[in-house]
């Protein structure tokens, strides 16, 4: 690591020196304010141990000076015990730590040490953020429709606002999850956690096991105290995929939770008090369900403050060729193929179909027409949709077979989870798009039928 010593004192800078070069370090020295600023100038370290006090300047002004400019850079002030209340105002201001002369040179080394290790974190965090809102950020919500620029419109007003919940609402496959991760990397809880979960994917004592945690022997598997996804989610995001499935006592409590920002682990006494902001997303018309008594008519207002309502594909067909665009790019990069365009009879196929199951479907149907596309121009014939897959497949291929005698369900259940399963290379996230299910509603099944095992094993 580079580091600039900036002392006035020569023997100073030149114990420093030495001992942090044999620490493995390249140093640089400066000894004033002037020769700091040249040398900073030339070229940012990875830290910088200062004096408090130079000959043209103080230590304070160069610290505000490199706050400035690399307000990430770890500062470690070199101080007099008569200025330590100063160096205490350094470390306000931003400065890493401190160390008093005269210092002890082990001590000062596993500072160093501690300085760049945390700096190091600081960017690991930085570039991880940076890739997540690469691939999550609004950006990456394909279409040039007016519901699309609506929506994208929205989300930064609401990301950017104090919202605690914020309801989604559209069919299967319009891309529920994807707008809640581009509300929660575009806001200031970005570097937060962002935790969802499918509410249709667990019975009820495991989903309230998993949003609010349990205490150790609550229940007979209870081994452990184990947290839940709204405390480990404390001022990030909880996503709440499907909360129209979720049954009504489980909804009381989430209620208390969302008005409250408290609540108990199960078998717990004590009160947890989180900050997070909760998105809930549903396919199933919530007003409706009220009148069935099957959904809670507080819960529905206290989640209906800030809606986003997104369309069916088939009502932004102008989107689609941008999708198709999107979707080629990603899985010809994915599979190392060749295809990078379809031809002007597949569009047409494409625009013309209803597409029931929406963008999950299209994301489908071109991920296949990728992998058994053979030329870089996808043809109408590459493109198979809707019940003419199950026609085209080979059928000793098919999904499953019904043997004449009947069989179980559960076993019927779990040879068509297996197929899924091994067809994709035990990809939860792709058999669960092949079967129409999330990754959490595989996983869920394969914890049923014993297949975690399986997986392993491969």
């Amino acid at each position: 690591m580079n580091i600039l010593v900036v002392d006035d004192e020569k023997l100073i800078r030149w114990s420093l020196k030495e001992r942090l070069t044999r620490e493995g370090h390249a140093v640089a020295e400066a000894e004033d304010g002037k020769a700091a600023a040249a040398a900073l100038e030339a070229g940012l370290p990875d830290l910088v141990l200062l004096d408090m006090k130079l000959p043209d300047t103080d230590g304070l002004t160069i610290l505000k000076s490199i706050q400035e400019r690399a307000p990430e850079l770890p500062v470690i002030i070199i101080t007099a015990y008569s200025t330590v209340d100063t160096a205490v105002e350094a470390m306000r201001r931003g400065a890493y730590d401190y160390i008093s002369k005269p210092f002890d040179m082990d001590e000062l080394t596993i500072t160093v040490k501690r300085a760049l290790e945390a700096s190091s974190l600081r960017s690991e965090v930085k570039e991880h953020l940076r890739e997540a809102k690469s691939k999550f950020g609004i950006h990456n919500l394909v279409g040039e429709s007016r519901p699309m620029k609506e929506i994208a419109g929205l989300i930064r007003k609401v990301s950017q606002s104090q919202a605690s919940t914020v309801l989604i609402r559209g069919e299967s496959g319009t891309g529920k999850d994807v707008i809640a991760r581009a509300i929660h990397f575009e806001s200031s809880r970005a570097d937060k956690p962002f935790m969802n979960i499918t509410c249709t994917a667990l019975q009820d004592t495991l989903l309230e096991s998993e949003l609010f945690g349990h205490e150790k022997g609550s229940f007979t598997d209870a081994k452990n105290q184990k947290k839940g996804l709204l405390e480990l989610a404390n001022n990030g995001t909880v996503f709440l995929d499907e909360i129209g499935d979720m049954s009504p006592t489980l909804q009381a409590k989430v209620l208390r939770a969302l008005e409250e920002r408290a609540f108990r682990r199960v078998g717990g006494s004590q009160d947890i008090r989180v900050d997070v902001r909760i998105i809930a997303a549903t396919n199933r018309p919530l007003e409706k369900l009220i009148e069935e008594k099957k959904f809670r008519e507080d819960l529905y207002y206290r989640l209906n403050i800030i809606t986003v309502d997104v369309p069916p594909l088939r009502e932004r067909r102008e989107d689609i060729p941008l999708l198709v665009d999107y979707f080629l790019k990603r899985f010809s990069l994915e599979f190392r193929k060749t295809s990078t365009d379809v031809s002007s009879d597949a569009l047409r196929k494409l625009e013309s179909y209803e597409w029931p199951g929406n963008v999950r479907e299209l994301k489908n149907v071109i991920e296949r027409a990728v992998l058994l596309g053979s030329g870089p121009v996808l043809d109408a014939d590459d493109i198979i949709m809707g019940r003419t897959v199950a026609a085209a497949m080979d059928k000793d291929k098919k999904l499953f077979s019904l043997p004449a005698k009947g069989l179980k369900f559960d076993d019927l259940e779990k040879d068509i989870v297996l197929q899924a399963l091994e067809r994709t290379a035990w990809n939860q996230t792709r058999a669960g798009e092949l079967l129409g299910m999330t990754r959490d509603q595989i996983h869920y099944r394969m914890e049923k039928f014993g297949l975690l095992k399986s997986e392993r094993a491969n």
